[in-house]
């Protein structure tokens, strides 16, 4: 079979001639829903207890209303459910003042069905949602990850005809595709000051307590790395591909992240750290083994106390500083 190539990438799946970003995703999973209607059914019954009149629903995307806002996808039957669908890349969750907002939408209110709900769509886990969505007065939200988008699809093609079965085959894909595993054709390294104090959590209640091991010890000790999940800070909403450490004032080592957690459990991983749970939900990277720069690659004078960068590991590991190598980066942009 003969390969199609688009913008140097292998495209794989329909899906991924759309694109993947959130309106290309929001598109395709739409698109999927009207071609699958048994996926459909199954989407609505998982966030409703209701099956779908599949013949008589209606999928909407982005639509606009006087001061409410656009949403990315409306799924209404008329009769069981009208689901608002806002759309997230990675670990990302809609804000109050959004979802505020939709849930004033005329349309949305004035709506008899029984079942009316606000559902946010993305890569976030359900555990991580149910902690960190938005309640909003009078009006249910719920969460769908990819994952589950994924084991509905596998749930439903045995009894999809054949012709669904290539589109369930190809969302599937597509899905897996961009969820928020590394980009493991990237080059960036994320580049972080390691600190050499102890390190500390702050809890749901607002109080900062230290462990019994530092920052570095974390990493020489257990290879791995904490970090929270995007938010303020700006920290990766999803796991980079290399992560590198400063300390003393010079780059120390790169590593590749083979594999990572989400949890706001962090002693659960490194018991030294307080038995507590952290306010901010973070990634717990697992490290690769460690590539030792081969001569001394100074932080240099635009790099200051804790900032993270990111660079290209070609230009990390020939610079004679971080901060040239981030120069170059940033003109190659």
């Amino acid at each position: 079979m003969s390969e199609l190539v688009v913008h140097g990438e292998t495209v794989k799946t329909v899906f991924d001639l759309i694109g993947t970003l959130e309106n290309d995703i929001t598109k395709s999973i739409a698109w999927a829903l009207v071609k699958c209607p048994q996926l459909l059914d199954a989407v609505a019954f998982s966030l409703t207890g209701c099956h779908a009149d599949t013949d008589n629903t209606v999928i909407r995307y982005q639509v606009s209303e006087d001061d409410k806002g656009i949403t990315d996808l409306e799924i209404e039957d008329y009769r069981n459910f009208f689901i608002i669908i806002e759309a997230k890349r990675g670990w990302e969750l809609p804000g109050y003042d959004q979802l505020h907002m939709y849930s004033e939408k005329e349309s949305f209110k004035r709506s008899p069905v029984r079942n009316k709900m606000i559902v946010s769509m993305s890569e976030c886990s359900d555990e991580y949602a149910k902690n960190n969505l938005p309640v909003i007065p009078g009006t249910i939200v719920k969460q769908l990850s990819w994952k589950s988008i994924c084991n509905l699809v596998e749930k439903v093609r045995p009894n999809s005809a054949n012709k669904e079965k290539y589109v369930l085959d190809d969302i599937e894909r597509y899905i897996k595709r961009i969820m928020t595993t590394q980009n493991k054709d990237s080059n960036r390294v994320y580049v972080v000051s390691l600190g050499l104090k102890k390190a500390e959590i702050t809890t749901v209640d607002g109080e900062k307590i230290e462990g019994d091991i530092t920052y570095l010890d974390i990493v020489k000790k257990y290879n791995r790395y904490c970090c929270p999940v995007g938010g303020k800070g700006g920290w990766p909403k999803e796991p980079p591909n290399y992560i590198a450490f400063r300390y003393n004032g010079k780059l120390q080592s790169i590593h590749h992240i083979e594999g990572y957690d989400v949890s706001d459990e962090l002693y659960k991983y490194v018991p030294e750290l307080p038995h507590k749970k952290s306010s901010e939900t973070h990634f717990i990277f697992t490290l690769g083994p460690a590539i030792i720069p081969q001569k001394d690659v100074k932080t240099g004078k635009s790099i200051v106390r804790s900032n993270r960068v990111w660079v290209d590991i070609d230009t990390l590991l020939t610079s004679d500083t971080i901060s040239q190598a981030l120069e170059i980066t940033k003109s190659r942009e």
